[in-house]
């Protein structure tokens, strides 16, 4: 399937206002060669009048939406159509009550729960790492805690930030919140972030040593003693990205953002930061389907856990 998507508001009302062109373009979404079986990946079926395909070869019945992120849904896709429009077409995104108030929905948990269904949907399966130069360091995020300097963040979420460096501007980003800034920690996320041979530019923070027996080339700036405006200088593209994250957690989202759905906020930072360049806002509309097909199921249960599970930089 070409990228095929609105270019605006007004096309998408003609374009999917009814259930069977949602669903038209989701099968040609999931299916572009033709229908695959989720259950045996037999590749011949048909639908039946409740749009179930029936697999010939295990005879299960499947629709379009099972097994990915959508499975179960009992809202209709036209709102699940103009919700992903909401999210992808705002510059800085869409709270739960934004959401709730423009698609008349019955309940904020019913909005809340679609938007982290959708941040689940906004990190592409098998994502190329960051490459050339890449800025690394750690970021504290959570409420102000009276004397808290450096890396004694007490009560804050520690995230950690890699940005690309694109001449004197930023490239890609990528986000991790971990739970100190051990050298264990930081290795890990630059293994898992950065693409090996790749330049990593930290500070001296002792746990970043050994970075270059991990197969990268490691630019250590110590910046003990020189205060926050030398790191601000040496360490740019890391400093602003912060910045910014800072400020749309308290600007889009008020800063009410729990701890424990931290990593979905980060990843849906990332998703716009890395499209901020895209011309057109229903290219990522068209991104957030094709890789919301492409995500396994998850429940409003789930979402809601107490403990985060194992999340995927």
């Amino acid at each position: 399937m070409d990228e095929d998507y609105p270019k605006n508001q007004m096309e998408l009302e003609q374009r999917f206002g009814t259930e069977d062109a949602c669903r038209q373009y989701l099968t040609q979404l999931r299916w572009p060669s033709g229908f695959s079986c989720p259950f045996c990946q037999g590749r011949i079926g048909w639908p039946d009048r409740r749009h179930r395909w029936t697999c010939q070869h295990c005879r299960r019945q499947a629709t379009v939406t099972a097994g990915t992120i959508f499975q179960g849904t009992h809202l209709p896709l036209q709102l699940w159509f103009r919700a992903v429009w909401m999210v992808a077409s705002q510059k800085n995104g869409a709270s739960a009550l934004g959401l709730q108030r423009v698609l008349g929905l019955g309940s904020y948990e019913t909005a809340w729960s679609c938007l982290h269904k959708l941040r689940r949907a906004m990190v592409r399966p098998g994502r190329e790492r960051l490459t050339g130069i890449v800025e690394v360091d750690e970021t504290f995020i959570g409420g102000v805690t009276s004397g808290a300097e450096g890396r004694d963040g007490e009560g804050k979420a520690l995230v950690v930030i890699a940005a690309e460096e694109e001449g004197p501007g930023i490239g890609r980003i990528r986000l991790h919140r971990v739970d100190d800034a051990s050298a264990a920690n930081l290795h890990d996320f630059i293994r898992q972030a950065v693409t090996p041979g790749s330049t990593v530019h930290t500070d001296g923070w002792v746990p970043y040593r050994g970075v270059e027996q991990l197969g990268y080339a490691h630019i250590a700036t110590p910046l003990k003693g020189k205060g926050r405006t030398a790191a601000v200088k040496l360490l740019p593209r890391v400093h602003r990205v912060a910045a910014l994250l800072k400020r749309w957690l308290m600007g889009t989202h008020q800063g009410a953002v729990n701890p424990i759905h931290l990593d979905y906020y980060l990843d849906e930072f990332t998703f716009r930061f890395n499209r901020r360049r895209s011309a057109s806002r229903g290219k990522l509309f068209y991104r957030l389907w094709q890789q919301g097909v492409q995500v396994g199921p998850v429940t409003y249960n789930e979402i809601i856990q107490k403990e985060p599970p194992d999340h995927k930089i």
